[in-house]
C-alpha cells in the first residue's frame, strides 16, 4: 500500500497550526469534552453512591451525592452541546478558509500543474478531501486529552479504595487508550489513501463522463463510459472494504480488553474479600467509575479509525500547497509599461514530463504593430510558444526579452496585463454576459463593456436577449454558437487592450464567412498591437506580415503572399 509522504506527527503538526486560527472554539470545546466526559465518571460514581447510602449499604449524605448526580447529569447535556457547537462551529470556519488558501494556492502554480492532474481529483480535494478534515478539528482534539485525564482520574480514585484496583486497572488503560490506537494508526497507513485516491478517480471519471454526455451519445460511447465508470467504482468498493475491515477490527479489540478490565475488577474484588479485605462500596464505585472511563476512552478506537481517512486527505491536500510552481518570479520583480518588442533568444525548451525537446535553440523576433502567423502540424510546438511568452514555462536554455528585459524579471502580473490570449476553446463562468466580458477588468464601467462588445460584433446578439448584459451564462452558455462565445473572449480582449496579443486557432470554430468577418474585426482593433496568430489554417494567416512554419523544433520563414 501506499506510504504517506508526510509522517503522522508532520500531519498533525500541521494540521494543529491551521487549527490555531480558532484556538477559542477548540479550546472552548475540548473543556467542554474533558467535563462531560467527567461528568459521565461523576453520574456513575455518585449515582452508585447514592443508591448506596440510601439502601443503607454506606455512609455518607444521601441528598448530597442526590444533588452531585443531578449536577453531573445536567452538566454532561450542556458540555455535549457546548463541544458540538463550538468544535464545528470552528471547524467549518477553517476548512472555508483551507478552500480559498487551496484556490490561491493552485492559482500559483497552475495552469502547469493543472495539466498533470485530473479536474475531478483536484475537485474532490477541495471539496471532499478538506470536508473530510472536519473530523479531525471538531472530534479529535477534546478526545486526545479525554484519554489522558479520565484513565488518571479513574486510576486515582481506584489507587483510593486499593492500590490493587489502580495496579490492575493501569495496563487495560494503556493498552486500550494508547498501544491499539497506535498500532492502528501504523498498520492502517495507506488504507486511507488508497480510499481517498479511488474515490477522486471516480469523480474525474463521472465528471468527464458529464462534460462529454453530448459526445458519448453521437459516437455512442454510453458503454465503454459505463464500463470505466464500473471499474472505478470497484476500485472504490475494494478500498472502502479495507477501510470498513480496519475500522472494525480497531474498534472490536477494545471491546475484549474493557470486558476483561471488568471481569478483572471483580476478580480484586474476590481476592480482597478472601483476604478479609473485602470493601463492597470501593468495588462498586470503582466498577461503575471505571466503566464511564471506559465508555469515554473506548471513542478514541473510533476517532483513530476516521483518522486514517483525515491524514489522507490531509496528505493530497499538503502535496498540493508543497508544490512548487514550475516558475518563479524574481526577488525584486519589474514591472512593464509597454511591449515594443519580443525577442526568442536560442530558446529551447522540453516539457518537464517529456524526454523529447519540442523547440531546440529557436530564434524569433515580434515588433509592436506586426502580425505574425506560426503554423505546423499538430504537436509541433506552436502553443508552447504562446506558454513560454505567458510564462506558464521558463525555457531550459536561451532567454525571452521583452523591449529588452528579460522575462524572468518581469512581475506575473505586469507581464499578464501587457499579453492577451485568445484561443478556440472560450469558456465562460456561471455568471452574466458583463461579468464573463469584465473578467479582463474587473473594474470596467458597463459602458466600457457595451463598447468593448460592440467593437467585438457581439453588441447586436446580447441586445437581442431579453435580459441583455445581465442573462445569466448558465444554462445559456451551452446555447451559444462557437463564433458567439469567441466574440465574448474578443470583448474581454478589447476591454483589457494589451500590448501582445496571442491568437491559438481563433478561428476553428468559424465558417468561412464568419472567418473572414473575425478576422477583419481582429485587423481593425489590433493594428497597434504585436499580434500572434497560431493556426492551421492557411486562410487564417492572410493577414499576417510574416509567417513561420514550425518543424523539426526550428522555425522557418514561410513564402506567403498576403491578401
Amino acid at each position: 500500500m501506499k506510504k504517506y509522504s508526510y509522517s503522522i506527527h508532520e500531519l498533525v503538526t500541521r494540521l494543529l497550526k491551521i487549527g490555531s486560527s480558532i484556538k477559542g472554539f477548540l479550546v472552548i470545546s475540548t473543556l467542554a469534552s474533558v467535563t462531560g466526559n467527567l461528568s459521565h465518571m461523576g453520574l456513575m460514581g455518585f449515582g452508585a453512591m447514592w443508591i448506596l447510602c440510601s439502601s443503607g449499604y454506606a455512609e455518607g449524605n444521601t441528598v448530597l451525592y442526590a444533588v452531585l448526580t443531578a449536577v453531573c447529569g445536567v452538566l454532561i447535556a450542556v458540555c455535549r452541546y457546548l463541544e458540538g457547537v463550538y468544535s464545528h462551529k470552528g471547524a467549518y470556519g477553517v476548512l472555508a478558509a483551507m478552500r480559498v488558501d487551496l484556490f490561491r494556492k493552485i492559482d500559483r502554480i497552475s495552469p502547469a500543474f493543472l495539466v498533470e492532474r485530473k479536474m475531478g481529483d483536484i475537485l474532490n480535494i477541495a471539496v471532499s478531501d478538506i470536508e473530510t478534515l472536519e473530523f479531525f478539528f471538531a472530534h479529535t482534539i477534546g478526545p486526545m486529552f479525554t484519554v489522558i485525564i479520565l484513565p488518571v482520574t479513574s486510576v486515582i480514585l481506584a489507587w483510593h479504595f486499593n492500590p490493587l484496583f489502580a495496579i490492575v486497572l493501569i495496563p487495560f488503560y494503556l493498552l486500550i487508550s494508547a498501544v491499539i490506537p497506535t498500532i492502528a494508526l501504523i498498520a492502517g497507513k495507506g488504507i486511507g489513501m488508497r480510499y481517498r485516491e479511488s474515490l477522486g478517480e471516480l469523480k474525474s471519471v463521472i465528471l468527464e463522463s458529464v462534460y462529454g454526455i453530448r459526445d458519448i451519445q453521437i459516437y455512442s460511447a454510453a458503454k465503454r463510459k459505463e464500463q470505466e465508470v464500473m471499474k472505478a467504482n470497484e476500485e472504490v468498493s475494494k478500498a472502502a472494504h479495507g477501510l470498513v475491515l480496519h475500522r472494525q477490527t480497531v474498534s472490536s479489540l477494545p471491546n475484549l480488553f474493557v470486558y476483561l478490565a471488568r471481569i478483572a475488577i471483580i476478580m480484586c474484588a474476590t481476592f480482597l474479600a478472601s483476604e478479609g479485605k473485602g470493601d463492597p462500596v470501593g468495588t462498586i464505585a470503582v466498577s461503575f467509575a471505571a466503566t464511564a472511563s471506559f465508555s469515554s476512552t473506548f471513542s478514541l478506537t473510533f476517532v483513530v479509525s476516521h483518522l486514517l481517512e483525515a491524514f489522507a486527505s490531509a496528505e493530497r491536500l499538503f502535496l498540493i500547497e508543497d508544490a512548487q510552481p514550475l516558475v518563479k518570479e524574481a526577488a525584486d520583480p519589474k514591472t512593464i509599461s509597454e511591449v515594443r518588442e519580443i525577442v526568442f533568444e536560442d530558446v529551447s525548451f522540453t516539457y518537464p514530463d517529456s524526454s523529447e525537446p519540442v523547440l531546440e535553440h529557436m530564434n524569433l523576433t515580434l515588433h509592436k504593430g506586426e502580425q505574425t502567423g506560426l503554423i505546423g502540424e499538430s504537436g509541433a510546438g506552436k502553443s508552447t510558444i504562446s506558454r513560454l511568452l505567458l510564462r506558464f514555462y521558463d525555457p531550459d536554455e536561451g532567454r525571452i526579452l521583452l523591449s529588452g528585459t528579460d522575462i524572468r524579471e518581469i512581475s506575473l502580473s505586469s507581464l499578464h496585463e501587457r499579453i492577451a490570449l485568445l484561443e478556440q476553446d472560450t469558456y465562460l463562468f456561471n455568471l452574466s454576459i458583463a461579468d464573463n466580458i469584465a473578467v479582463s477588468k474587473p473594474d470596467a464601467s458597463i459602458e466600457e463593456i457595451r463598447e468593448a462588445a460592440k467593437r467585438a460584433g457581439i453588441a447586436d446578439f446580447i441586445e437581442t436577449l431579453p435580459d441583455g448584459y445581465d442573462t445569466q451564462m448558465g444554462e445559456m452558455s451551452a446555447r451559444l454558437s462557437g463564433g458567439e462565445r469567441q466574440r465574448i473572449d474578443i470583448a474581454r480582449v478589447l476591454l483589457k487592450n494589451p500590448d501582445v496579443i496571442i491568437m491559438d486557432e481563433p478561428t476553428s470554430a468559424l465558417d468561412v464567412l464568419h472567418e473572414k468577418e473575425l478576422l477583419h474585426t481582429l485587423k481593425k482593433e489590433y493594428g497597434d498591437a504585436a499580434v500572434i496568430v497560431i493556426s492551421h489554417r492557411m486562410s487564417s494567416l492572410s493577414g499576417c506580415q510574416k509567417i513561420y512554419k514550425l518543424a523539426d523544433r526550428k522555425l522557418i520563414p514561410y513564402i506567403f503572399e498576403s491578401e
